[in-house]
């Protein structure tokens, strides 16, 4: 692991821009794919700027829920900076941005499928970097007397919650990716919903920063709020018969 703080931030962040920029790179070649138009067409463009907007006021809101402590700091007067991020505050802040998007622009085709297996790839690539951060990123495990536990640089094998969720998001992505539903935008739904749980199992291997109520991380209860709120629209989704073909 990274033993040097910059350079482990250095190699986080360029993960972090890597896993982006081919996640943006493979849905624009399933929008050409899919015969929608690029980035810049009528209606994709503010589809884009939503997406980007949400996330990263999603990912920094996110980020504070987490760590209410770095919240109460600011709010006391301290430096207006904020290191951290999340990456259910992102997806969860994009999925907003893009309804408001659509909303406004008269949108009511469904854009989420496209975006499944570009999720996939960028999370997994940016979960790579967090690895490799080692314990200058929060990602870490508790520690564990499994085989396949990782010594992050304190002589302490832990779980390797980061290569848990890269293989759990590539077998999603790629899975949901090929699977066919009768409803657009299902398989997105499917992947958000999944990863949800996910996130809201897997944070119970991982040390809580600041325990909310029942002992809980921020980031277990945003996801269970989430999956409430969105749980009906994944059912109506599932549910939904195939459209009639004239």
């Amino acid at each position: 692991m990274i033993a040097d703080t910059t350079t482990a931030a250095w190699v986080h962040s360029a993960f972090a821009w890597a896993g982006m920029a081919l996640g943006a790179a493979m849905w624009r070649r399933t929008l050409g794919q899919q015969q929608r138009g690029g980035v810049l067409a009528r209606g994709n463009f503010g589809v884009v700027v939503g997406l980007l907007l949400g996330a990263a006021l999603g990912n920094k809101l996110v980020f504070l829920i987490e760590r209410p402590d770095v919240a109460l700091a600011i709010w006391q007067g301290g430096p207006l900076i904020l290191p951290g991020q999340s990456i259910v505050g992102g997806l969860l802040g994009g999925l907003i941005g893009v309804e408001l998007a659509k909303k406004l622009t008269g949108q009511t085709r469904s854009t989420g499928d496209a975006m499944v297996l570009p999720i996939a790839v960028g999370l997994a690539i940016g979960r790579a970097g967090c690895f490799l951060a080692g314990l200058h990123d929060d990602t870490y495990g508790l520690p564990t007397t499994a085989p396949w536990g990782v010594d992050f640089g304190d002589g302490q094998a832990r779980h390797p919650t980061q290569l848990y969720e890269i293989a759990i998001v590539l077998l999603l992505g790629v899975a949901l990716h090929r699977a066919r539903f009768a409803t657009p935008g299902c398989a997105f739904k499917l992947f958000l919903s999944s990863y949800l749980l996910w996130r809201f199992l897997v944070e119970f291997l991982k040390p809580v920063p600041v325990a909310w109520p029942l002992g809980l991380s921020g980031i277990q209860w945003t996801c269970l709020v989430a999956l409430a709120v969105y749980a009906p629209f994944v059912a109506r989704a599932w549910h939904q018969p195939a459209p009639v073909t004239p």
